[in-house]
């Protein structure tokens, strides 16, 4: 019977049955269609979707508001949700809380531990300077929060509660400092004649209390004022302005309201309380005319500087502090102020052609100011 052999089988002397020949090309590697099925080195995690597609790019945590869009409106980006404003004002408004109460419990503790009296009975400060220094701190603690509530729950870079251009316009903000001088000494020169004339008030605001008692409150004034008065007026005039401006067209129900929040965080009475809703008022209506916050946050530092200082030099600085009722002649440098700042302030930023709209690079320009 005759056996069948396969083509490659060797005959019984081990020699081949035909000559080996090398192939003409070597063979492409099969390139998978999936990631590899073990993690590690070659794990899934690097591939995408589809095995050799391109990466998707990350989703950045911010967007920025679109081109030619009003200062009142910037919260309006295309992460806007109706609930993040909400969640974004009750964390502003408890951080505001939360900082101030912190500050008051921390010096309150020290000075128990130190044997110092810190508030008599009636709830004042024993130390003026101390208390000074303390309530403008409190409020100056509070920008961070605002900052962090813009990022983290409307998710847009802080920087567009400055202003349209994502960032505070330094070049705009040094231009209105000596208007609100400016505007300051003429209210107070105003005030100065109208005592001379009726000869009452003069000596109790104008006096002099000597360098000694007036050096170190003055000094607390000039460094924690600028962030103290920002701060109020990203608040009042940043997030609210720009909450409402989230939801309606008009900017008026975000200024009027900030005012009045910003009225009734001042414990003024009578013809304080116009004093300071006219200031706020005003303050926000510039804040949208200008497109951003440089020309509130100038008069605001200005005038409490000026303020406080005047205080501090008369030796009236205790009665600043628990505020209550102020003459009705205050009205009168406060109108002078407020007129003569704002003219000359509208008059400048049409002459600098300041933007009051956001440029198709707010975002970039706000994430790299915030960088």
């Amino acid at each position: 019977m005759r056996e069948s052999h396969a083509p490659n089988d060797r005959p019984a002397d081990g020699a081949p049955s035909s000559p080996w020949v090398p192939p003409s090309q070597p063979e492409a590697p099969i390139s998978p269609s999936h990631p590899p099925p073990v993690p590690g080195a070659q794990g899934r995690s690097p591939y995408p979707h589809v095995y050799g597609a391109q990466v998707p790019p990350s989703r950045p945590w911010t967007a920025g508001p679109p081109p030619g869009t009003r200062y009142d409106h910037l919260a309006r980006t295309p992460l806007h949700r109706w609930w993040r404003t909400v969640f974004g004002t009750l964390a502003v408004a408890f951080g505001y809380l939360a900082t101030s109460v912190i500050v008051f419990l921390v010096a309150g503790t020290i000075a128990v531990l130190a044997g110092v009296q810190l508030l008599r009975a009636d709830l004042s400060f024993t130390d003026p300077t101390l208390g000074l220094a303390l309530m403008l701190g409190s409020i100056a603690l509070t920008l961070p929060v605002v900052y962090g509530a813009a990022w983290l729950f409307q998710r847009r870079p802080p920087g567009t509660l400055s202003s349209v251009a994502g960032r505070i316009r330094w070049r705009w903000l040094l231009t209105c400092v000596p208007v609100a001088i400016g505007a300051g000494l003429v209210s107070y020169a105003v005030l100065a004649v109208f005592y001379a004339v009726t000869d009452t008030g003069s000596a109790e605001t104008f006096g002099w209390v000597g360098w000694e008692a007036f050096l170190a409150p003055f000094l607390v004034t000039l460094l924690l004022v600028p962030f103290q008065a920002a701060a109020e007026e990203y608040i009042f005039r940043g997030w609210l302005i720009q909450a409402f401006g989230a939801f309606i067209r008009t900017p008026w129900p975000g200024i009027l309201l900030g005012a009045a929040g910003f009225t009734a965080l001042h414990a003024y009475t009578d013809w304080g309380i116009i004093d300071v809703f006219v200031f706020g008022v005003l303050m926000g209506w510039l804040a949208v005319r200008t497109g951003g916050l440089e020309a509130a946050i100038a008069l605001h530092v200005v005038n409490n500087i000026m303020g406080l200082g005047i205080s501090a030099a008369s030796g009236t600085l205790e009665d600043a502090l628990q505020q209550g009722a102020v003459p009705w002649e205050t009205l009168i440098g406060t109108g002078v102020q407020l007129v003569s700042f704002t003219v000359v302030v509208l008059w400048l930023a049409r002459r600098r052609n300041v933007r009051t709209v956001s440029p198709e690079d707010t975002a970039k320009a706000a994430v790299s100011a915030s960088a």
